[in-house]
């Protein structure tokens, strides 16, 4: 087959059109990736020899009101391995744990780590010892791959007596690394687990930095730093209300012996001085992980070391409470201060079928209101609740506050049980109920009715002051404070009044008077049986002093500490420490 010559020659032309073509693109190509995108490669041949290495930032000093240390950093050492595999890195740790003791458990929780983030350090040990640390250095040339970093440790020099407070630290889990709030975080950091470190993360973690070791080609380290380091920022600083040598001086009063829990607050501030739960831990012990035979001991201690009874232990609040059934009848107009009511107390009183005892066996005969109040006389307040009416307490005792959270910054508060209205006993009780029993039952504190020890601190401030309930702050903050009782100041008198009889000679807590000071409180012996033990009664105390000009509010609660007198002897040198005075102890009391 011929072709013309044209045809000929028209073919090469396009032949050589199409081969410049190829040979421009190709030059194009050359040059964008030689020429235009060198930055990128060189950057990408960086990464293949420089590896990144985090440097922790220190967390934020946390300080008492009076610039004590309530959480600082140490120096610590961690201990972490470039891996370039999940198959090498098993193998550095089968050889490691020849040379340092690694449990299975960490070997895992190091695989783990790797696959959450291949591109950083597995990180073995989070808080090593400093002789582990000798012992690596020593065999370092074994372990190419090894990084060994000095890095800032947390530490709480008072340890337990603090840690219903600040709470702890420890490496943020995977979990928390799909929340929102840690989208900026990375696998291994640390991270507030519990109190402030928790409520205050935002404050309180710095911003990590880096430097850069080179590897070859194996992901050996060959050089310790290959590139210019990029410093940790250290963390603000985070100040508390908290009076820390209050704070040491409850938890010495709780000792081994007590279980409960007590809150300090200044009661028109809401400034929390002293917040304390016992049998407690130690938050040191959890730093770097937290080991497992000590975990175990904390779970299976029936005393619950790691419940925070200040704010998450629910308890009937007995007799503090029937304060606040003397504010609803005052304030309906239900009653007066001179009020007697109809039956004496003989020590019961009779309603339907059922003798409703009095906690004084003996009675205590026809009493007012403030007598009623300093003795703790049961009959008094039934027949109060029963005047009052079942649907006026539960709606007076959610106004004051009783079926909610008091809104101190820690995350860990619980929810008062309060019924919310009439709706809530039907559901609760489907077989039926009866509004008298349930009355005389809330009157009094008990039955549907469980509160926090907090809680209680936050409306005895608003008995102490103008009828202003402050809300509980461990950090300074702005006061928030809201009206609760609307009671003329003659009338909030008459309750100071009858508190202070309380603590008076013949008062159900006599014995926890204060020298030159007078201390207002109620007590109350709370009955239970919802802690897995044989029945058994709390007991608790909430008041303020001095009576007059209230400089603290207290609030104390023992578990099956049976009487109310004995809270109230807590309390009384909790305040007498505050304030610089003594107790004053007018011999044993037997009381509610």
């Amino acid at each position: 087959m011929s072709f013309h010559p044209n045809d000929v020659a028209r073919r090469a032309r396009n032949a050589t059109y199409i081969s410049s073509g190829v040979i421009f693109v190709l030059i194009a190509a050359f040059f964008r990736t030689q020429v235009l995108g060198k930055q990128e490669w060189v950057l990408r041949a960086e990464e293949n020899r420089l590896r990144e290495v985090p440097i922790a930032a220190p967390r934020g000093i946390i300080y008492d009101r009076k610039g004590k240390i309530i959480a600082e950093n140490v120096i610590g050492y961690s201990v972490s391995v470039l891996a370039q595999s999940e198959d090498s890195l098993r193998g550095t740790l089968r050889r490691l744990s020849g040379t340092i003791p690694l449990t299975p458990q960490q070997v895992e929780l190091a695989v783990r780590r790797y696959r959450r983030a291949p591109t950083r350090p597995a990180i073995i040990l989070n808080d090593a010892p400093f002789d582990v640390v000798a012992v690596l250095e020593e065999h370092r040339i074994e372990f190419p791959s090894l990084i060994i970093l000095s890095s800032p440790k947390r530490f709480y020099p008072d340890g337990a007596a603090v840690v219903g407070i600040v709470g702890y630290v420890n490496e943020i889990s995977a979990a928390q690394l799909l929340e929102p709030q840690y989208a900026t975080y990375k696998a291994g950091q640390q991270v507030g687990k519990a109190g402030l470190e928790k409520q205050y993360e935002a404050i309180l973690h710095g911003r990590e930095g880096s430097r850069y070791v080179e590897v070859d080609a194996r992901g050996r380290v060959v050089r310790e730093q290959g590139a210019q380091e990029r410093k940790a920022v250290p963390a603000g600083s985070l100040q508390t209300n908290i009076d820390l040598d209050l704070q040491l001086f409850v938890a010495k009063l709780f000792a081994d012996s007590l279980v409960g829990g007590a809150v300090a607050m200044e009661p028109e501030t809401g400034a929390v001085l002293a917040l304390y739960s016992n049998p407690s831990y130690d938050p040191n012990r959890f730093i770097g992980g937290i080991p497992a035979a000590y975990y175990d001991s904390l779970l299976k201690n029936k005393d619950r070391p790691l419940y925070n009874k200040a704010v998450q232990g629910i308890y009937p609040p007995g007799s503090t409470w029937k304060l606040a059934t003397a504010v609803m009848g005052l304030q309906d107009n239900v009653i007066m201060p001179t009020t007697r009511m109809p039956q004496a107390c003989d020590g019961y009183y009779y309603f339907g079928n059922r003798a409703w005892q009095c906690w004084e066996k003996s009675g205590h005969g026809s009493l007012d209101l403030t007598g009623a109040i300093a003795r703790s006389c049961d009959v008094y307040f039934y027949q109060l609740g029963m005047k009052i009416g079942l649907s006026r307490l539960v709606a007076g005792g959610v106004h004051l506050g009783f079926g909610s959270k008091t809104g101190i910054d820690l995350p860990e508060e619980f929810r008062s049980r309060y019924p919310d209205g009439i709706q809530y006993f039907n559901q609760r009780y489907p077989g039926g109920w009866t509004p008298g029993a349930m009355s005389l039952n809330m009157s009094i504190g008990q039955g549907d009715n469980a509160q926090t020890v907090v809680n209680m601190a936050r409306f005895y401030t608003a008995l102490a002051t103008d009828g202003y309930a402050s809300k509980p702050e461990i950090v300074r903050l702005r006061p928030e404070r809201s009206k609760i009782i609307n009671l003329s100041p003659e009338l909030m008198a008459v309750l100071r009044n009858a508190m202070i009889g309380v603590t008076s000679a013949g008062g159900t807590a006599a014995s926890a008077a204060l020298t030159g000071v007078e201390l207002a409180g109620k007590t109350g012996t709370a009955q239970t049986a919802a802690l897995g033990r044989s029945t058994c009664d709390h007991a608790w105390f909430a008041g303020f002093a001095p009576a007059d000009k209230p400089k603290i509010v207290v609030a104390v609660v023992l578990e099956c500490g049976e009487h109310g007198y004995a809270a109230a002897r807590i309390a009384s040198q909790i305040v007498g420490k505050f304030l610089g005075v003594q107790p004053l102890y007018l011999g044993t009391t037997a009381g509610d």
